[in-house]
């Protein structure tokens, strides 16, 4: 055998080696795709399902916001309605009512007045520590920091 023949043995078994190692990785490549069209698969039957079920609630809830629209808007004509109200009440009644308790408090005052054959009450005084102190101040703290 020549060099030749030895060099083209050799070319021949690299080619037929590295014709093996590709026939392998292509052979895998082709489980990896397999599973991944079949977990592309899986996951479309599972989506299709949920997508239907998240547009059902969207729809749901478009629905239940609506109808809280339309009870707002009732409640502010209602408030609305009730603000008028009070606001003619208050006006209609509340000037004559307060000159009418104006007036009773006026005569109770004319007729509850002092009798001549009544003494009149001196002011209480309080005697703390040899002095006296007029009433307005009873009931504030004495030195002592004591209440009365």
């Amino acid at each position: 055998m020549s060099g030749g023949e030895v060099a083209g043995i050799l070319v021949a078994v690299f080619w037929a080696i590295l014709v093996s190692f590709l026939a392998v990785a292509l052979a895998r490549l082709a489980q990896t795709l397999k599973a991944t069209t079949k977990l592309v698969a899986d996951v479309t039957d599972q989506a299709v399902p949920l997508l239907a079920d998240a547009s059902t609630a969207v729809r749901s809830a478009q629905t239940q916001i609506d109808r809280v629209d339309a009870i707002a808007s009732d409640v502010q004509e209602v408030t609305s309605n009730a603000s008028a109200l009070s606001s003619t009440v208050a006006s209609t009644f509340g000037g004559p009512l307060v000159k009418v308790a104006a007036f009773g408090y006026g005569v109770r005052q004319a007729l509850g007045g002092r009798k001549e054959d009544t003494p009149a009450k001196a002011p209480r005084r309080t005697v703390i520590v040899g002095r006296t102190v007029p009433s307005a101040r009873r009931g504030k703290r004495n030195n002592r920091g004591k209440r009365d």
